[in-house]
């Protein structure tokens, strides 16, 4: 968690004397496969419709825009994430709700395509799990490693002091955690790291 707020700290006094600009945003989160088009299609038609146990996330925080020369510009960010996805051990037959509540950090660098309007970016995003012992049935949750490495890109439009936004996250580590029977001493382990995409609104204070 220090670590987290050492980097975020780090990147905002750089920023300091930059021209920059700060936003409040929030995104709905959907977990989904490869960054195509059909799968996410697919993740966002069943979320709505209710389907499966992947259900919508949310993420919430701060972004900060920096302008850079040659029409680009740097953008560190703060969240609070929390989304879940499942899976089923064969052996047991147990399904877990994994949970994931997270500070994110995603430090993203960007084009702009049409002015202030239209931006890309892509860049790394750093992950504290804060890590909760939940039970399934007979089985607690052991979270091992809280600190994951993921990536993102996406794009954002600007629209006076409104912002909409939508990137797509994968992973470069993995989020593992041990599921341990209280009955048996049995683990089973969850080594994983959901694929995300997120699209969400943003107001420029």
């Amino acid at each position: 968690m220090k670590k987290i707020f050492s980097m975020a700290l780090i990147g905002f006094s750089m920023l300091a004397t930059a021209q920059i600009s700060l936003a409040g945003k929030a995104n709905l989160i959907f977990p989904t496969g490869s960054p195509s088009w059909k799968n996410i299609k697919g993740t966002v038609n069943n979320a709505i419709e209710g389907e499966g146990k992947n259900n919508v996330g949310f993420n919430v925080g701060l972004s900060l825009k920096a302008n850079l020369p040659m029409s680009f510009f740097l953008m560190p960010e703060l969240y609070y994430t929390h989304f879940k996805s499942d899976f089923t051990d064969p052996t047991s037959n147990t399904t877990f709700d994994v949970k994931s509540n997270r500070i994110d950090l995603p430090v993203l660098v960007g084009h702009k395509v049409l002015g202030n309007m239209l931006g890309v970016f892509i860049g790394p995003v750093a992950s504290y799990n804060l890590s909760k012992e939940d039970t399934f049935n007979d089985f607690k949750e052991n979270s091992r490693d809280n600190f994951t490495v993921g990536y993102q890109f996406g794009a954002q439009l600007e629209i006076k002091k409104l912002i909409v936004n939508a990137k797509y996250e994968g992973a470069f580590s993995k989020d593992t955690r041990n599921f341990i029977s209280k009955v048996s001493g049995e683990e089973i382990r969850y080594d994983n790291r959901p694929n995300l995409f997120m699209v969400g609104l943003g107001y420029k204070f």
